[in-house]
């Protein structure tokens, strides 16, 4: 199986898709399912998975083979390391994105931590950091930079989809938001493409990757257990 670098934007059109379908099937806003996000991301994290399972197997892999996962290359150093760059540059990330778009720097979208049913706010706090880092990680690093010969093609292509796709995680059809989101995500995604091309081991990024996702998680658990929590940190 060629052209495994085809499958990049398929994260962005399929939640795109799910959530105008899901307005127009409920007939609700996007504003109003925005809150469902987590859900949403958990299912396609999982057909995501699926289909990177599927594309190693055509081409004679394993998914392990597909994100050159070796046991036994990454140091508690490298992890450590990669975690704290990581939780840096994303936050930075998120702070310019914010005072670019909003001229505040503290500005975070509400509707990423709103409350949804406790059953699943605890589910999601297990699923969402795990099934996402392979996902996002196993598309973007598998099909994407270890794919591509060129070294700023390898890096800019999958860095850009990795990033776009957070503009439609939860989908609202506003120009601003669409562009901080992009902004927010864009630096990590080129430092972790950077680091995937020249190290080839994902395992840094992965857990990395899915401490910031647990954080997220975490916050929809509080919101979620403790009433009157949400409307306090959206007016903070």
């Amino acid at each position: 199986m060629k052209h495994l670098s085809l499958w990049l934007p398929i994260r962005s059109i399929a939640f795109l898709l799910v959530f105008l379908g899901c307005a127009g099937i409920l007939g609700q806003g996007l504003n109003e399912i925005g809150c469902w996000w987590s859900v949403i991301a958990v299912v396609l994290n999982i057909l995501t998975i699926g289909l990177l399972v599927c594309l190693a197997k055509r081409n004679g892999q394993t998914f392990w083979q597909l994100i050159n996962y070796q046991k036994g290359k990454t140091t508690w150093k490298q992890i450590v390391g990669i975690t704290l760059l990581v939780l840096v540059v994303g936050m930075a990330g998120m702070y310019l994105a914010g005072f670019l778009c909003y001229d505040d720097f503290l500005y975070a979208p509400p509707v990423m931590i709103a409350p949804i049913p406790k059953v699943l706010a605890v589910i999601n706090i297990i699923l969402l950091p795990i099934t996402t880092t392979f996902a996002e990680d196993g598309l973007y690093l598998g099909c994407g930079v270890n794919q591509m010969k060129n070294k700023y093609a390898a890096i800019i292509i999958p860095a850009f989809f990795y990033a776009l796709q957070h503009c439609f995680i939860p989908t609202l059809l506003d120009g601003r938001y669409i562009v901080y989101r992009f902004l927010s995500f864009l630096p990590l995604t080129i430092i972790l493409c950077w680091y995937y091309y020249r190290k080839r081991n994902p395992l840094p990024i992965m857990v990395g990757h899915a401490l910031i996702d647990l954080a997220t998680a975490a916050q929809i658990v509080a919101t979620s257990f403790i009433p009157g929590l949400y409307q306090t940190m959206c007016g903070l």
